[in-house]
């Protein structure tokens, strides 16, 4: 690692740390940085000063809460592991929300419109249409196609209100039952 703590000039003691804890966090450094660095190194996408920084940030998290260091290295480690990859976490999450632009509405497109998800769309109903009864065809037609009333299919038709109703709505099942996706024989089978 190239970067360091504040040292006190001519030695690897950060500035205002008594000598025990001097020890320690030396012990610390020694049994776990090299190992924490290529962990870091790994999370950050071999970016080394990122690394260095998150490296240098767990150390100085573990130095804050001593009472860490007390548990079995095995522990200690985890832990320096645990709180490299919450740094590397929050600072993508962070870096998320920043980039992240809200609008009340969504953004027209700018560029031509492509069409074929619709007109394949309307093949597809049209195919599905042809299936139903001529009857169910008709009400179809007439309510939604043309843009007709109840009252007006009905006289159209030449049939009451409510049969073009109870067609419209057995219609509309029938049409939802056969666009909708069917099992293959395998799911089916099983």
């Amino acid at each position: 690692m190239s970067r360091t703590m504040n040292l006190v000039p001519g030695s690897h003691v950060p500035k205002g740390v008594p000598g025990n804890e001097v020890a320690l966090m030396q012990q610390l450094h020694d049994e776990h940085a090299g190992a924490l660095w290529g962990y870091c190194l790994r999370l950050t996408g071999h970016d080394r000063a990122k690394a260095e920084d998150v490296t240098q940030e767990t150390l100085l998290r573990a130095w804050r809460h001593r009472a860490v260091l007390d548990s079995p290295r095995p522990a200690v480690r985890s832990w320096l592991f645990t709180v490299a990859r919450n740094i590397v976490i929050d600072e993508w999450r962070t870096k998320r929300a920043r980039s992240e632009v809200t609008v009340a509405d969504v953004p027209e497109s700018a560029g031509q419109d492509d069409s074929t998800d619709q007109l394949l769309l309307s093949w597809v109903v049209a195919e599905a249409i042809t299936r139903l009864s001529e009857e169910h065809r008709a009400v179809l037609l007439e309510c939604y196609y043309r843009g007709r009333t109840v009252s007006d299919a009905a006289k159209h038709l030449g049939i009451p209100e409510g049969t073009v109703k109870s067609r419209t709505h057995y219609a509309l099942r029938a049409l939802r039952e056969k666009l909708e996706p069917r099992p293959t024989r395998q799911e089916a089978a099983r």
